[in-house]
Formats: structure tokens, sequence, C-alpha cells
């Protein structure tokens, strides 16, 4: 694919490059961009100023940010980015360009048209978002091996619930299932201990660049 086959635009709320945070790569450099709007609204958001806040770019435009990085991790985030069309040829050219292309969706908008190759990370609400109910179960079945769903724990409750998700619908077959504490919510030694009690097949993670840098944006 080349650049002047793609006419499409999106709105962006920020562009950077930085250490990525999250899932199986995490402490990988990592080229960014992350879109505007959500259709959701969790409790424990740490994106807000992604709602409504961005600018409108060309996908033309966007490859030419990123060629200029040469770094092939690439992650589209938000907001949710499958609210947006032009966001699906924008991956598809990142793979055409031998990139590794993750998305993080929050799996209310089916994964069907998403290509195999890229990976998926699916953040399963769980009830102390506010928004347990949002997941489309259909959805599982366009994960393979390479992809993620998260389940952010913000309390016992949660954690409890989503333990029965994950061994009911028998998610560590499917992909890696990662719990992570919610950012000031839960001790992040609280949430490990409960997962080695349970004995439960599941990735225990830190958001790695709030480490790092902190919680704000562009990190």
């Amino acid at each position: 694919m080349k650049t002047k086959d793609f006419n499409g635009e999106l709105r962006i709320n920020e562009i950077f490059i930085s250490i990525q945070g999250e899932g199986n790569f995490a402490g990988f450099p990592c080229f960014f961009i992350r879109l505007s709007g959500c259709n959701l609204r969790c409790t424990y958001c740490d994106t807000k100023y992604a709602y409504e806040k961005g600018s409108t770019f060309s996908i033309k435009e966007l490859i030419e940010r990123w060629s200029k990085s040469k770094i092939y991790l690439v992650e589209i985030t938000g907001g949710e980015p499958l609210l947006q069309n032009d966001v699906i040829p924008l991956m598809d050219f990142f793979l055409s360009q031998g990139c590794t292309c993750l998305i993080e969706t929050n799996g209310t908008i089916s994964l069907k048209p998403l290509s195999q190759q890229i990976v998926k990370i699916v953040d399963w609400k769980t009830p102390g978002s506010g928004f347990h109910k949002s997941f489309h179960e259909e959805n599982l079945r366009y994960i393979s091996s390479n992809d993620q769903i998260k389940f952010v724990i913000t309390s016992k409750e949660d954690y409890l619930w989503a333990k029965n998700k994950v061994i009911s619908k028998k998610l560590f077959y499917l992909c890696t299932v990662i719990f992570s504490p919610a950012f000031g919510l839960v001790k992040p030694s609280q949430l490990a201990k409960w997962i080695l009690e349970d004995n439960l097949e599941v990735k225990f993670q830190l958001q790695l660049h709030k480490t790092l840098w902190g919680d704000r944006p562009g990190v």
C-alpha cells in the first residue's frame, strides 16, 4: 500500500512516542495514536481528555508522522478507536509495512472487520466501571492467542466478578488474560494476593508508563 491510496481522515487527540506500558509488549518503544471520542464514561477513566478534544488528521499525515519515527510497534488507542471507520485502513497500512499493530478497544464494537494480524487488547469492563453489561460476547469469536483481554479491577467485588468470567468462559484458552489494579483504587499487592490465593491463570499487570512518568497525557 502507498500513501496515495488513502483519502480518509481521523479525529486525533494525541500522537506520541513512549515506552509501551501495558500488555505483552510492555517495555518496548511504541508509536501511539490516540483517537478522540468514546461511547463509554467509565468511573476510573484516565483519558477523559480524549472524550471530545482533538484535531482532524488525514491518514496521509498520520503515516508521514509515523514514518519519521522509525518505530515498528504501533498502538491505536482512544477513547474508543473503532468508532471511526477510517482507522481500519490505517491499521492495514501499518501491517503492510511490517509493523506490529496493536489496538486497544472496549469490546462494545464488533472486532470482525479487523485483520487477524492486528493484536487486539480488549478491555472487558467490570461492575466498578459502571459499564459491565457493555461487552459484546460475540467478540470472543474474533480473539486469537495473540490477543489480550484485560480486566481493570476496582475492588474485591470486581475481582470476584472478573474471576467468574475467566473461569466460566474459559478465557485462558483464548488468549492472555490480564488483571490490572485501577490506579489509586486497589493496592497492587492486594490484587496480586487474590490472584495467588486462587491460583488464577491470569497475568498481573501494573501500568509501567505511570510508574515512569505519573498519571498524565502523552506517555
